[in-house]
């Protein structure tokens, strides 16, 4: 599914969020969405395989959060396929995001989106939440 389809499905959310999101956070977002569902045909990252429902079940269930977001620093433990630090690092990108997950196939994915999105806010980490070193203002 073209990405440009999906995206007022993606404005409409945000609209009814209420969230000031720009014009270049909603690309990167649909971005994402797109390596999401590359990668997730062979890696089976998520269980969602509709791009409709990916917009919805993680860009949008995500982005709710975003309010409640405090600080400079989020951990994202068990992030799995980025979710909620991704979008959560491209709708914010003065906050500073580790993505915590101990399954490497989900990693490399991860670092991959990190690389091919230019995302300097986001680092991927391969471990278990409870070896994690760092101190962050906010946990999801």
């Amino acid at each position: 599914m073209n990405p440009d389809s999906l995206e007022p499905l993606l404005r409409t959310g945000i609209d009814h969020l209420g969230l000031p999101l720009g014009d270049d956070v909603v690309r990167r977002l649909l971005d994402y969405q797109v390596l999401l569902a590359r990668w997730n045909h062979t890696y089976n990252l998520t269980a969602v395989r509709d791009p409709e429902q990916m917009v919805v079940r993680h860009l949008l269930d995500s982005l709710a959060v975003l309010p409640y977001v405090r600080g400079p620093r989020l951990a994202d433990l068990g992030t799995g396929a980025g979710l909620p630090g991704m979008p959560l690092a491209i709708a914010l990108p003065e906050l500073q995001v580790s993505l915590v997950d101990a399954n490497g196939k989900k990693v490399r994915f991860l670092r991959e989106a990190i690389r091919a999105l230019k995302l300097d806010n986001v680092t991927a980490v391969q471990d278990r939440m409870e070896n994690l070193d760092g101190e962050f203002d906010c946990l999801t």
